[in-house]
């Protein structure tokens, strides 16, 4: 009976123990479920709810009069948007549809859900707009209650370009403190990481807001350690391209005691290895491959 006991207690100890390695595993959905849903759209994130994301990445950029709104890129990218009339944008012409130029009405009346997306063609096609970052929120977290849902985290990132001050966005005290502004309103502090490849936002974000997670975005190689030096700060997590990866860099992260989560990690077998390797979560624009893990 002893022995029964003991081998009940050590099952479920094993049992508990996974949990909490699955809980502290961090999926992140890229602008939502980008592979399935139409990226950054309410649609999108309301889905990657449903297949169990822990974080919801989403990407921030700012309008004419000073909204923070979700899109990848600061201007409507030709791949997924068409204007108001209809008509489609083209590469040439795609910066011309400045949304920092535009106020948010104006913003809203571009469809940027009907297009098929040539590196997505299995995304739902639906005529959506790029919502605000209130109106986000309020969705999500009117959805979790509803759907009785973990809440989730939110990694926002402030989507600059080089040399695009005051002309594509405003400066980083600025863009980080419109952000902030609605974190602080909806009280989600607790539960927001700001992520980003411009060093600067992050900087000013360390200086006046020191409790916010912060995420640095890393697309070349060069060491991690003068990354960190660079930034000046150690940030909650290291993010880099999936491909710069490997077990030292990990280890290294870990030694320093730095997250970190890749991007951009988009099939089974990849997300596999990357868990092999012990790192603390991936960035993914299928997050259903979690669900896939046991097939």
């Amino acid at each position: 009976m002893h022995k029964k006991l003991l081998l009940f207690s050590a099952l479920a100890l094993l049992c508990f123990n996974v949990s909490a390695q699955k809980k502290k595993f961090d999926i992140q959905g890229k602008a939502g479920a980008r592979g399935i849903m139409p990226e950054n759209t309410i649609e999108g994130m309301l889905k990657a709810l449903d297949l169990g994301v822990t974080t919801l990445e989403m990407d921030a950029v700012i309008s004419k009069d000073k909204q923070v709104v979700l899109s990848q890129e600061p201007y409507f990218n030709n791949e997924i948007s068409l204007q108001p009339n209809g008509k489609p944008i083209t590469l040439k012409d795609q910066k011309n549809f400045n949304i920092y130029q535009m106020d948010y009405e104006e913003v809203k009346k571009f469809d940027v859900g009907s297009k098929v997306h040539s590196r997505f063609p299995g995304q739902m096609k639906f005529k959506a707009y790029k919502p605000l970052l209130t109106e986000t929120i309020d969705a999500v977290e009117a959805y979790v209650k509803e759907h009785k849902l973990a809440k989730p985290m939110y990694s926002i990132e402030t989507k600059t370009i080089k040399n695009g001050d005051n002309e594509f966005h405003p400066e980083p005290a600025e863009f980080v403190d419109l952000i902030m502004e609605i974190i602080n309103a909806k009280k989600l502090s607790k539960r927001v990481i700001i992520e980003s490849f411009d060093m600067r936002t992050l900087q000013y974000l360390h200086e006046k807001y020191p409790k916010i997670q912060t995420s640095l975005l890393i697309d070349e190689k060069e060491p991690f350690e003068d990354y960190i030096e660079k930034l000046g700060f150690k940030p909650t997590i290291y993010s880099p391209y999936s491909v710069l990866v490997g077990k030292g860099l990990v280890d290294r992260c870990h030694a320093m005691g730095i997250k970190i989560i890749p991007w951009t990690v988009n099939t089974v077998k990849e997300l596999k290895y990357f868990m092999d390797l012990g790192v603390d979560g991936v960035l993914t624009d299928y997050p259903n491959i979690m669900g896939q893990l046991d097939n």
